[in-house]
């Protein structure tokens, strides 16, 4: 895992699928890596699970977190990163169709970088996908890992 790396929590295939082309389709050619439940996040991310005892070799540039999740949902991954040292400054991009203002507001008090709301039609998300990924990975400068 590089630190230009995407991390993609999504569980529904079709949105993982058009995630990839959008990214594809404008040319951001950053790994990928995808994820399709809250606790495959965290232990992405913390080390758990086959990770145990692992220190990550390093955090992606991102994470485009949905929150309508299996095992864990995103608002409990987004509290759980902002609580470890490692991940609390880590860019989280909540990208989600939830219409409710109470997700919004939830994921800015758990220390979200930015909420957006996924547009319904492929042209629009891909606009969305797009600007994401220029400004988070071109623009955006992250801070430095954790310890440096």
């Amino acid at each position: 895992m590089s630190d230009r790396t995407i991390l993609l929590v999504e569980d529904n295939p079709d949105d993982v699928e058009l995630t990839l082309r959008a990214l594809k389709k404008h040319n951001i050619t950053n790994e990928v890596a995808v994820v399709r439940d809250g606790q495959k996040a965290l232990d992405y991310l913390l080390g758990g699970d086959e990770h145990a005892g692992c220190e990550p070799k390093g955090l992606p540039a991102v994470v485009l977190l949905d929150l309508k999740l299996p095992k864990v949902d995103g608002l409990e991954v987004l509290q759980q990163l902002r609580a470890d040292e490692r991940t609390k400054l880590l860019p989280v991009v909540v990208l989600t169709s939830s219409k409710q203002q109470q997700d919004m507001i939830s994921s800015y008090q758990l220390g979200a970088n930015s909420f957006v709301r996924k547009p319904v039609e492929f042209g629009e998300f891909a606009e969305a996908v797009r600007q994401l990924g220029l400004y988070w990975l071109l623009l955006n400068e992250p801070p430095p890992p954790a310890g440096d």
